[in-house]
C-alpha cells in the first residue's frame, strides 16, 4: 500500500467541524449531556475528600457519631452517581443514534443522485463499508469518542481542583506529569493515526473483494478458482492484520510507561507528602486523599489515549464518507416537464466516450417518429445500450445533440423524464419482498389492480395464479427463487405498471424459452402499437416488424432501414440474417 494513496493529513479540524455539525438538531441533549458530564465529574471525584474529611475530623480524633454521617453522605453521593452516570450514558448513546441515522440516511439519498460515471468505477463492496463500517466508526466517536474525551477532561480538571483546594504544593507536584503524559499521547496519537488510516481503507477493500467473491460464488465453483479466491483473501486479509497490528505495537508500549508514571508519581508524593506530615505542614487525611487521587489522575489521561484511538478510526472513516457525499451529484437537468410525452427522439451528430478519447459512439445521428418502432443491431460493443443509456441520459455526451419531443434532453428534468421512459433489461434485477412490490415498486399512484392488469398484459399472471401466494408470492435476493423467464416476465410488467410513454427493450427475450419469447412478443406486439419503442436484440427474427432497423459497427450507424430494405441490401444485416437462418 502506498502512503501517497492512502495520504496523511493528520487531525483535520475542519473535518471534525463538518462531523459536529450532524450534532445540531440536537443540541438540547448535547447541553444537557455536557451538564451532566461536569455533575457527574464532580460527584465521582468527591470520593477521596470525603476520606480525607473522615480521617481528619472522625477518624483521628475518634468520633463514631460523626462518622456514621459521613459514610451516610459518601452512599448517597453513590446513588447519585449512579442516577447521572445512567441518564449520561442514555443522552449521549440516543444522541449518537439520532446522528448516525442522519448520516446513514444522508449517504443512502447521495448515493441515489451520484451518476452512473460513479458507480462504474467503484465496487458495491466499498460503497457498502462506508454507510456500515465508517458509519459504525463515527457512532463510536459521538457515542464514546467526544463525549468520553471531554469527560476524562472534567475529570482531570476535578480531580487538579480538589488537590489544590487541599493542598497547592502537592498540586504543583501532581501537575509535573502533565508535560510528560501529554507529550507521549501526542506521540502515540502520531504513530498511529496514518496506521488506522491504512488500516480502514484495507478494509474497504477487504470487504469489497468478500462482496464480490460470495456474489460470484457459482462462478467460482464452476470454474474452480477455490485456491485463487482464498489466496486473494488471505493477502487482503495479512494486510490488513499487519496494518492493525502496527497500531497495536504502539499501544502495547504506551500503556505500561503510563502505569509507570502513575506508580513513581504515587511513590514521589508518599515520599515528599509523609514528610510533610510528619513535619506537621499537613494532616494524615490530606496523604490518604493524595494517594487515591494520583491513581485516579493518570485513569483519565489513559483514557484520553485511547479515546484518540476512537478519533483516529472515527477521522480516518470521516474522511471516506465526506469524500462521498462531496462527489458531485448527477444533474438534475433543466426545467422541461410534460404530462405525456409524444415520444419523438432524434440523435443528431452524437459522439459519446466513457473515458476521453476512447469514442463509443462517432457522429451518430438517426430518428425515431412518435409511435414508431426502432430497432438495433450489430455486434458487441458496437453502442447499442450505449444508445439506451444516453436516451435515459446516464451519461452526458461529448459533443452533438439528443432531442425528446424536439427539446433537448438537458433541457428536460432528468426524473420526470425518466418516469416516462419504460426499459426492459437483460440482467433483471428484482429486490427482496414479494411479487407485488417488485411489480409496482412501492409506487403508491400503482394500485393492485394496475399490477394485475399490467402482468396480464405481458402474459406474467400464467405463472404468478399458479404460485401458492400469488402476487404475496416472497422473491428472494436478486429473484434467485425464480426461472430466468419469469424474472424477465416480472420486469416487463414493471415497465408496464409505470406507464411509460416511450417502450426500451434491451435484449430482453435473450435469456428466456420459447414458450416464454412467445409470451412476451405477444405482449410487445401490442405495446408498441400505441408507444414509441427502441428494442436491441441477437435474434433478428424478434426485429423482422420494426419500422426501422439501425445496424451499428464500431460506434457508427452503417445500415439503416426496415427488415425487407436491409435484406436487399444485401450488406452486414444480410449477413447477419443469413447466418442466424442457417443455424436455426
Amino acid at each position: 500500500m502506498e502512503e501517497e494513496e492512502i495520504g496523511h493529513k493528520g487531525f483535520d479540524l475542519r473535518l471534525m467541524a463538518r462531523l459536529l455539525n450532524f450534532l445540531k438538531p440536537y443540541m438540547r441533549w448535547v447541553v444537557l449531556t455536557f451538564v451532566l458530564i461536569i455533575i457527574a465529574a464532580v460527584v465521582r471525584q468527591a470520593g477521596p475528600y470525603l476520606t480525607k474529611i473522615a480521617v481528619d475530623d472522625y477518624i483521628v480524633p475518634g468520633d463514631a457519631d460523626g462518622l456514621t454521617y459521613l459514610v451516610m453522605l459518601y452512599i448517597g453521593l453513590l446513588v447519585a452517581q449512579f442516577g447521572v452516570g445512567y441518564c449520561q450514558s442514555w443522552t449521549t448513546n440516543m444522541i449518537g443514534q439520532w446522528a448516525m441515522h442522519d448520516v446513514r440516511l444522508q449517504i443512502f439519498m447521495h448515493l441515489q443522485r451520484l451518476p452512473m460515471r460513479f458507480f462504474d468505477r467503484t465496487p458495491v463492496g466499498r460503497l457498502m463499508a462506508r454507510n456500515t463500517n465508517d458509519v459504525d466508526a463515527l457512532n463510536e466517536l459521538f457515542t464514546d469518542g467526544i463525549v468520553s474525551m471531554i469527560s476524562d477532561i472534567f475529570t482531570i480538571i476535578t480531580i487538579l481542583a480538589y488537590i489544590f483546594y487541599m493542598d497547592v504544593t502537592l498540586g504543583f507536584l501532581i501537575c509535573l506529569a502533565l508535560p510528560v503524559a501529554f507529550v507521549a499521547t501526542v506521540w502515540l496519537q502520531n504513530k498511529t493515526f496514518f496506521a488506522y488510516r491504512v488500516a480502514r481503507t484495507l478494509f474497504a477493500r477487504f470487504s469489497s473483494s468478500l462482496q464480490e467473491t460470495v456474489s460470484g460464488m457459482e462462478v467460482v465453483q464452476l470454474f474452480s478458482c477455490e485456491d485463487r479466491c482464498v489466496k486473494r483473501f488471505e493477502d487482503a486479509n495479512k494486510e490488513y492484520l499487519d496494518a492493525r497490528l502496527k497500531s497495536t505495537f504502539y499501544h502495547a508500549i504506551y500503556f505500561p510507561i503510563m502505569e509507570l508514571g502513575g506508580i513513581l508519581l504515587s511513590a514521589l508524593v508518599l515520599w515528599y507528602g509523609g514528610a510533610r506530615v510528619l513535619d506537621g505542614e499537613i494532616q494524615w487525611g490530606v496523604l490518604v486523599a493524595m494517594l487515591q487521587y494520583v491513581p485516579r489522575f493518570f485513569m483519565p489521561i489513559r483514557d484520553i489515549a485511547d479515546r484518540f484511538t476512537v478519533l483516529q478510526v472515527a477521522m480516518a472513516s470521516s474522511e471516506r464518507i465526506f469524500e462521498l457525499l462531496d462527489t458531485k451529484p448527477e444533474s438534475l437537468g433543466g426545467t422541461v416537464k410534460a404530462d405525456h410525452l409524444k415520444g419523438e427522439i432524434a440523435f443528431q451528430n452524437v459522439w459519446f466516450a466513457y473515458n476521453e478519447g476512447e469514442w463509443v459512439l462517432r457522429d451518430v445521428s438517426f430518428r425515431v417518429a412518435p409511435g414508431q418502432s426502432l430497432a438495433l443491431v450489430g455486434a458487441t460493443g458496437a453502442g447499442k445500450s450505449t444508445v439506451i443509456s444516453l436516451v435515459c441520459r446516464f451519461y452526458d455526451i461529448q459533443r452533438g445533440a439528443i432531442l425528446v419531443d424536439g427539446v433537448d434532453i438537458r433541457e428536460w428534468d432528468v426524473e420526470e423524464l425518466r418516469r416516462r421512459i419504460g426499459v426492459v433489461q437483460q440482467d433483471v434485477f428484482l429486490f427482496a419482498g414479494d411479487i407485488e412490490d417488485n411489480i409496482s415498486l412501492g409506487h403508491p399512484r400503482i394500485s393492485r389492480q394496475e399490477v394485475e392488469q399490467a402482468a396480464r398484459d405481458v402474459n406474467a399472471d400464467r405463472f404468478i395464479d399458479k404460485l401458492p401466494d400469488t402476487y404475496q408470492h416472497e422473491v428472494h435476493e436478486r429473484g434467485s427463487s425464480l426461472s430466468v423467464g419469469q424474472r424477465q416476465l416480472i420486469s416487463f410488467a414493471r415497465t408496464l405498471a409505470s406507464g411509460p410513454d416511450i417502450l426500451i427493450l434491451d435484449e430482453a427475450t435473450a435469456s428466456v424459452d420459447t414458450e416464454t419469447e412467445m409470451w412476451i412478443q405477444d405482449a410487445v406486439a401490442k405495446l408498441m402499437r400505441s408507444r414509441t419503442s427502441i428494442a436491441i436484440a441477437h435474434r433478428l427474427s424478434t426485429i423482422r416488424n420494426a419500422d426501422k432497423i439501425l445496424v451499428m459497427h464500431r460506434g457508427q450507424i452503417r445500415e439503416e432501414g426496415d427488415h425487407d430494405t436491409l435484406l436487399k441490401q444485401n450488406g452486414i444485416y444480410a449477413r447477419l440474417y443469413q447466418l442466424q437462418y442457417q443455424e436455426e
